[in-house]
């Protein structure tokens, strides 16, 4: 499940985690009629609006072993709301649905820690990282420290601590929006910190929150790259005549190393 922000905006992290996961092994499959997971509905009270959407995913779900994610927003509201939006339908067979496509939806670190059992993907980043648990993931799924375990497996990496790591970027989708003072001041606050790290990269689990600080991060030209897991992950040791190009989430020119 590649999410309507990868998919109209970062497509990158969605063609990272299909190499990532065929390195591994894994038979992946992109089924085109997916649309968005209800997640903007959901979280705004529509949650009428939101059934349709639901029923939509369901379908374009069904019968697989396992539907991966590179958000645990995403993954949160498919495994713990989904069932809100069904049991409000009044619909028994998509409260059916949702009851068996829910539980096999798993976010990326999830899925690679728990299901098939790896932290050491294969990858190499020679440089210098700190790591934001984004809110769904350490709150909704708990992930805990599956992608900091997936991290300090990469070869060349080096993960620094970052500073009140747990609070919010103040990004929180369409709380945006409604209180973009209030949003801006959290993230100003986030970006600081990544700052005091003197990180090469911010990394998280959601493009969201990582175009939210990395927007950020570029007005104050701090020289932070964000980068999502996934594309981490990916990468691999360069062919030595070639170079490395870091990509930069807000969509500035990348780095070359």
């Amino acid at each position: 499940m590649v999410t309507c922000v990868n998919d109209a905006m970062f497509p990158d992290t969605g063609k990272a985690v299909v190499t990532l996961l065929r390195r591994l092994g894994v038979d992946v499959e992109f089924p085109e009629a997916q649309t968005c997971c209800s997640q903007p509905m959901v979280n705004t009270g529509y949650l009428d609006e939101a059934v349709p959407v639901v029923r939509t995913w369901v379908q374009a779900f069904a019968g697989y072993d396992a539907v991966v994610t590179p958000s645990g927003s995403c993954a949160g509201t498919c495994r713990h709301q989904h069932g809100l939006v069904a049991e409000r339908s009044g619909d028994p067979a998509l409260v059916q649905a949702v009851a068996e496509t829910g539980p096999r939806v798993h976010e990326l670190s999830e899925f690679l820690v728990d299901v098939l059992g790896v932290t050491d993907v294969g990858a190499y980043f020679p440089h210098q990282v700190t790591y934001h648990p984004t809110c769904h993931s350490l709150r909704l799924l708990g992930v805990g420290d599956r992608p900091r375990q997936l991290l300090e497996a990469v070869r060349g990496l080096r993960l620094v601590e970052l500073p009140e790591a747990t609070q919010c970027c103040g990004f929180g989708g369409t709380f945006a929006m409604k209180n973009a003072d209030t949003s801006v001041a959290m993230g100003a606050d986030k970006a600081r910190h990544v700052r005091e790290t003197n990180a090469e990269v911010l990394v998280a689990g959601d493009n969201s929150c990582l175009m939210h600080i990395g927007g950020m991060l570029s007005r104050q030209q701090a020289g932070v790259r964000v980068m999502h897991l996934a594309e981490i992950l990916a990468a691999t040791e360069p062919d030595e005549t070639q170079p490395v190009t870091l990509p930069d989430v807000a969509r500035g020119k990348g780095v070359t190393t």
